[in-house]
C-alpha cells in the first residue's frame, strides 16, 4: 500500500513539470490519435458467494492507445494493456486476484475550455488472470486461480469520467464484472462471484 502512495504522490509532483511540455491550448478538434500512460489504483470487492470479505486495494497501471473515429464529432476508441489488482480483504481472510486487462472504451470529448476537456467513457473490459493471486480463509493460503477456486477469464464493463488539461490526464471510473469466475459449487449447484472496483488513475497523453 504505501508503494502505491508513493507511486501516485510522485505522478502528482510531476505534473507541474509536464505541464511546461504543453505549447499553447488543448483542443479536440486537433486530436486524431494519442497514446498515454496511466498509473493508479483499485478499490476492489468480490460480490456474490465468495461471502463478505470486505474491499482490497489494488495496483493499476498500463499503457492506452486512441483513435478518433468520427469526424463530425470528438468521439474516440481508446484501447490498451494494463496490470490490474482486484480481489477482497476482510479481517484475516483476503482473495487476491492478478490480471491482465485489455478494456475497449467509447469516449466521447467536451470541450470546457481551451486547455480543459471532460471525456466520459463507457465500453467492455476483458481480463485473464496471472500467476500470483493468493487467498488466504481461516489460516490457510492457497492459489486463487484453479479447479474449485477462481476462474482466470473475466469480462466486465467499465464507466466512468477522464479529465485533460494539455498533456495530463486523470479518470475515476467503476468496473463491474460480468462473468462468474467462481469455480465451485454450493449445494450441487454453481457458486456466482463477481469482481467490482472502484478506480483512480493518473497520467500523460502524447
Amino acid at each position: 500500500m504505501k508503494k502505491i502512495l508513493v507511486a501516485i504522490m510522485a505522478v502528482l509532483f510531476a505534473a507541474p513539470s509536464f505541464a511546461q511540455f504543453s505549447s499553447g491550448g488543448f483542443s479536440l478538434n486537433e486530436s486524431s490519435v494519442y497514446y498515454g500512460i496511466r498509473l493508479g489504483m483499485n478499490v476492489a470487492t468480490l460480490t456474490g458467494d465468495a461471502g463478505d470479505l470486505g474491499s482490497k486495494i489494488g495496483l493499476n497501471f498500463g499503457a492506452t492507445a486512441g483513435l478518433r473515429v468520427s469526424d463530425t464529432a470528438p468521439i474516440f476508441l481508446e484501447s490498451g494493456l494494463y496490470y490490474t489488482g482486484c480481489g477482497a480483504k476482510k479481517d484475516k481472510s483476503s482473495v487476491s486476484l492478478n490480471y491482465l486487462e485489455l478494456p475497449l472504451l467509447i469516449k466521447y470529448g467536451i470541450q470546457m475550455n481551451d486547455d480543459i476537456a471532460l471525456l466520459p467513457f463507457i465500453g467492455p473490459t476483458f481480463r485473464y488472470g496471472l500467476f500470483g493471486g493468493k487467498a488466504k480463509v481461516a489460516g490457510q493460503k492457497m492459489d486463487s486461480f484453479g479447479d474449485g477456486k477462481y476462474k482466470r477469464a473475466d469480462v466486465g464493463i467499465k464507466l466512468g469520467c477522464g479529465a485533460e488539461y494539455n498533456k495530463l490526464y486523470a479518470e475515476l471510473g467503476y468496473q463491474f464484472g460480468i462473468t462468474n469466475i467462481a469455480d465451485w459449487m454450493i449445494d450441487e449447484d454453481d457458486a456466482s462471484v463477481h469482481n467490482g472496483a472502484l478506480f483512480i488513475n493518473l497520467g500523460v497523453n502524447f
